[in-house]
């Protein structure tokens, strides 16, 4: 797998997913069009052998919402051209926001003759935060290789933090018997 990146998006090689949680089952899941027997559920099936195609013309867009706003690191496509030449993705777009109305773009990433999972992280490159805050992410294929029209994407998933299990704030322990059970041993 190969990957440009003009905009400064990052392809991640070799991700840490045991730092993360797969979001995609918290979102409602939809796409600009598909062929009939290749709809949006062949997205989320982790069998890579299915897939989602597109029908009609590009942009191509998968669209993942969520009832309420979310933390995102790293976006997840399993692309393979050996199989699917020209229907795949060459050129893809990802946005972010609360609504259709108002995306904003946040990521361009060239693709070239990818085979297998591609990791594209989601953290804004101009920021520090690792995290991009969301009620819904776009992805949108702008062109694929050889000027093919039609779109094959096999699988995506979407990454994001695990929450804290522990509210940020201070314990005052001020009796004996609360400070023998203050610590973990």
């Amino acid at each position: 797998m190969s990957a440009e990146n003009p905009d400064g998006a990052e392809i991640v090689t070799n991700p840490d997913l045991s730092e993360m949680r797969e979001m995609s089952k918290k979102a409602a899941w939809s796409v600009s069009s598909c062929k009939p027997g290749n709809g949006v559920h062949l997205l989320r099936d982790d069998n890579v052998e299915t897939y989602w195609q597109s029908d009609g013309v590009q942009p191509h867009l998968v669209n993942i919402q969520f009832q309420r706003k979310v933390k995102l690191q790293l976006l997840a496509l399993y692309v393979d051209f050996k199989h699917d030449e020209s229907y795949t993705p060459s050129k893809i777009s990802i946005r972010v926001g609360n609504g259709f109305r108002d995306l904003k773009e946040i990521k361009s990433v060239e693709l070239v003759e990818p085979t297998g999972w591609t990791y594209i992280s989601l953290c804004p490159s101009e920021s520090r935060e690792v995290f991009v805050q969301t009620f819904m992410l776009q992805l949108a294929v702008l062109s694929n290789h050889q000027n093919g029209r039609d779109t094959h994407i096999r699988q995506v998933k979407v990454y994001g933090p695990y929450p804290n299990p522990v509210p940020l704030q201070e314990f005052q322990f001020n009796s004996l018997e609360f400070t023998m059970y203050s610590n973990l041993r």
